[in-house]
């Protein structure tokens, strides 16, 4: 194998990948994309039968750890081993904690907040100190609950963070073909059999999803191909109200700046309203074909209808999600409220809301729109990661 049968591709190039298809880097590396994956995948012949093994999702996992990975794959095949066997062995070997650890250096390269790291490394280090020494193979239900139990009550908001970590650590393992079966700290339809749910402190007049339960949803609603599930993704990103959404037009897109500019005939409050696109969202936008950006952004159908104001509500039917699209907006506003450092005002003028009093003088003098933006990144990584505190 010569040099210039690897490192085809560039991290630039892999970032700007947004069609559907498998894309050579050499020696056998290869990234996946469809509308709702971006794995890498390293491609091998075993005693003369074809093999794929998961290397892990590109959106975690950098081109350069990718290429390392298919590295040490090739040399197991030039020992006369077989990587994916090789993999189920060490995994037999592996505690939580080792690959605990791996893990938060591998996906932490992308995040901006050294607090956020130091957070995961604390919980995953004395919060979940009773499974670090198990291995990843063995750990099962009775194992997370015996974990969260002791700080389910006493700090809730840490408790449904360390839970959602320790399941993003086991579905990390399994991607990587270090464990099977269900994550054992799955929250829906699993443990929120077993453990109380949070205790809301105000009402909303829409049923709206605990937004510990975010990134568990958004993944979910990632494997739906519809339109609506990317107009849904996408209105819960930047907080918007339905109406706002159903008549976006790429005219009021300005991709450059990273910014959608509401006009303000759309607006409940009669007022022009900013909202700042985080990296997600514009991955949703950048995903329509240059050469048809026009006209409304989310379309019904190849004439340009739009979509109707049941196509977000049956989905979520479909998905067997008892929220309205609306309530959402709640889950946006609970999480900023007890998870984040963001003033009132910050979290009011991004949901668009009108602030009576001195607050209301400060919003017709400026949007706050450069707190507004860290406030909407920080959603948009808790929604991914569970992490995202201002």
């Amino acid at each position: 194998m010569t040099s210039r049968t690897l490192n085809i591709l560039s991290a630039a190039k892999v970032r700007a990948i947004r069609e559907a298809g498998r894309y050579s880097d050499g020696g056998g590396l290869f990234l996946y994309v469809d509308s709702t994956r971006r794995n890498w995948v390293f491609r091998y012949t075993w005693r003369g039968t074809k093999k794929e093994m998961g290397l892990g999702s590109a959106r975690i996992l950098p081109l350069a750890k990718a290429r390392e990975k298919a590295a040490e794959c090739r040399t197991l095949l030039a020992e006369g081993k077989n990587p994916k066997l090789e993999r189920e062995k060490a995994a037999e070997a592996l505690t939580f904690g080792a690959f605990a650890d791996d893990l938060i250096d591998t996906i932490s390269v992308g995040w901006k907040n050294a607090k956020h790291i130091a957070q995961w490394r604390m919980t995953l280090t004395i919060y979940a100190a009773p499974i670090r020494a198990l291995f990843l193979h063995e750990i099962d239900t009775d194992d997370v609950l015996g974990v969260l139990k002791p700080v389910w009550n006493k700090i809730p908001v840490t408790a449904h963070r360390l839970r959602g970590r320790i399941e993003k650590v086991l579905d990390a393992a399994k991607a990587k073909g270090l464990r099977k079966g269900e994550n054992p700290a799955r929250w829906r339809g699993h443990l929120d059999q077993l453990l109380p749910r949070r205790r809301k402190g105000r009402q909303s007049h829409h049923p709206a999803l605990p937004f510990e339960d975010i990134q568990e949803f958004i993944s979910e609603l990632r494997k739906r191909p519809a339109v609506a599930a990317r107009a849904l993704e996408f209105v819960i990103l930047t907080a918007a109200r339905t109406g706002e959404l159903l008549e976006a037009n790429w005219k009021e897109i300005h991709l450059e700046q990273r910014l959608w500019v509401v006009p303000a005939d759309r607006m409940k409050a009669g007022r022009e309203h900013r909202v700042p696109l985080c990296g997600r969202a514009l991955e949703i936008l950048l995903a329509t074909p240059k050469a048809e950006r026009r006209g409304l952004i989310f379309k019904r159908n190849a004439d340009g209808n739009p979509l109707t104001n049941m196509a977000m509500p049956m989905l979520l039917r479909r998905m067997k999600v008892d929220v309205t699209v609306h309530g959402f907006r709640s889950t946006f506003r609970d999480w900023a409220a007890e998870t984040t450092n963001f003033s009132n005002e910050v979290c009011e003028m991004a949901l668009a809301h009108t602030i009576p009093g001195k607050a209301e003088a400060a919003y017709r003098r400026g949007d706050l729109f450069n707190k507004r933006r860290k406030l909407m990144e920080a959603w948009a990584e808790y929604c991914e990661y569970g992490e995202g505190e201002g």
